[in-house]
């Protein structure tokens, strides 16, 4: 216990002091992750330590705050199904979302963290109370302070009198300075299915202002939401899942305005799908744009499925079409996503020539399941590196794709139904044309 004590307040310590000198040490060891379930085991972290970041990005799910109810086909209130008429999640008290970020506050491996990198972050649903939820959520002034409280975030922040969590960072010394610019995609965004906005005007505005300031070697924008995958384009009508490609419309306008910005070193981190990829888009800002996902700490897809079927979820992701997916030597499954807890691991040589960006999905033993080693003069409009047939690639959204390609999950689903339907209908046929015949020799005997 008197460890754990002295390491939070190490960690205030550490938080206070770095936030005062972030102009002045040069950051080469960035860790992001995403979706940590307070209630389950955390062991990621001793992975995360043995990295030994300077800084760690929490990118959403933080805690998961709402509460989820079963599965209920029939009876009163039905949970799932086209006769659904209760909603599966449900926010949890104000009380109850503190418990659960003390909770979390307090995992040993994560204190350790706290006591010796900058920790800062932004929100995805579950932490902002509720599966899903956008502007129309009526509790998230109260989860934002609980939120910020979790952040260590200190009370005269500015992030404590606006509406939402967004926010900047800038580390490093003049020529070599990183700045880390971190999203609210939850405070002001509209209903997913309306095409509006994502991040509202006022965060817009304040987004314009930081992308158009005082240039940096690198920007990193970190969103809870994927920015350039958009697997529910090819994963629907199976299931969707939120991502920019959800409001494409805002997502443009994001490109456009890291275009005109005329800002070189960007690229983005993101979470929330938990499994890991890295995704590339070379049509946008005169250079590639990638987008790094973590997710998530704790959760991942492959759980659902016992260890011996886990073959089946990365059979489905290899054969989900993907055109933004980056498939390279470094991928460990064929697929190139990877389904198991992950976090992610940004290194920065600053010594090569030119500045050298080794970035990576690893797993819970710390050892790189994707990744991209990116020259930093690769993210620069005026020296433009790609090959043609890259730029053809990585240029096709997944709602161009030809339809029979996009939408071939489905097909495959639908057909192994249909098969397991007919085999079902002529077993039965054959289990009751064989009682018949019994039935017809008892009498004859």
């Amino acid at each position: 216990m008197e460890r754990l004590v002295a390491a939070v307040l190490a960690a205030g310590v550490l938080q206070v002091l770095l936030a005062t000198a972030d102009d002045h040490y040069l950051l080469s060891r960035i860790a992001f992750g995403s979706c940590a379930d307070q209630s389950a085991p955390q062991p990621i972290w001793d992975a995360i330590n043995k990295f030994d970041p300077q800084v760690f990005i929490w990118l959403g799910d933080n805690i998961y705050g709402d509460i989820r109810r079963p599965f209920i086909f029939l009876g009163k209130e039905r949970t799932i199904g086209p006769w659904q008429n209760a909603p599966r999640f449900i926010p949890s008290s104000s009380s109850e979302m503190l418990s659960r970020y003390n909770s979390a506050k307090n995992v040993p491996g994560y204190l350790r963290l706290r006591a010796k990198a900058k920790v800062v972050g932004t929100w995805d649903d579950h932490d902002y109370g509720l599966n899903d939820a956008g502007k129309e959520f009526s509790a998230k002034s109260t989860n934002q302070r609980l939120l910020l409280d979790f952040l260590d975030e200190p009370q005269d922040s500015p992030r404590r009198k606006q509406a939402g969590v967004y926010t900047s960072y800038t580390f490093g010394p003049p020529g070599k300075q990183v700045k880390i610019i971190l999203l609210d995609t939850r405070y002001h965004r509209d209903p997913l299915s309306s095409d509006g906005s994502v991040l509202g005007d006022s965060q817009w505005s304040w987004l314009g202002k930081e992308l158009r300031g005082p240039p940096s070697a690198i920007t990193i924008i970190g969103s809870s939401i994927q920015v350039i995958s958009n697997l529910s384009g090819t994963t629907g009508p199976l299931f969707y899942m939120e991502s920019w490609g959800r409001f494409p419309k805002e997502r443009d306008r994001l490109f456009k305005l890291i275009n005109d910005s005329k800002r070189d070193g960007v690229f983005f981190i993101s979470g929330d799908v938990h499994f890991g990829e890295i995704t590339r888009y070379d049509c946008a800002a005169g250079y590639p744009l990638y987008d790094i996902t973590s997710s998530g700490l704790t959760q991942a897809v492959e759980k659902v499925l016992p260890s011996p079927l886990r073959f089946i979820v990365r059979f489905l992701a290899w054969f989900t079409p993907s055109t933004m997916r980056v498939k390279n030597q470094n991928c460990r499954y064929r697929s190139c996503t990877y389904g198991e807890p992950n976090f992610g691991a940004i290194q920065i040589n600053w010594d090569a020539s030119p500045v050298n960006l080794k970035i990576q999905v690893r797993d819970i033993n710390g050892l790189p399941v994707t990744g991209v080693d990116i020259s930093l003069s690769e993210l620069q409009a005026w020296n433009r590196t790609i090959k043609a047939g890259q730029d053809q690639r990585h240029c096709t959204l997944e709602v161009k794709l030809p339809w029979i390609v996009r939408y071939r999950l489905a097909i495959l689903v639908y057909s192994v139904l249909a098969l397991l339907l007919l085999a079902l209908v002529g077993l039965i046929c054959a289990v009751t044309l064989a009682c018949r015949v019994c039935l017809k020799k008892c009498k004859t005997d």
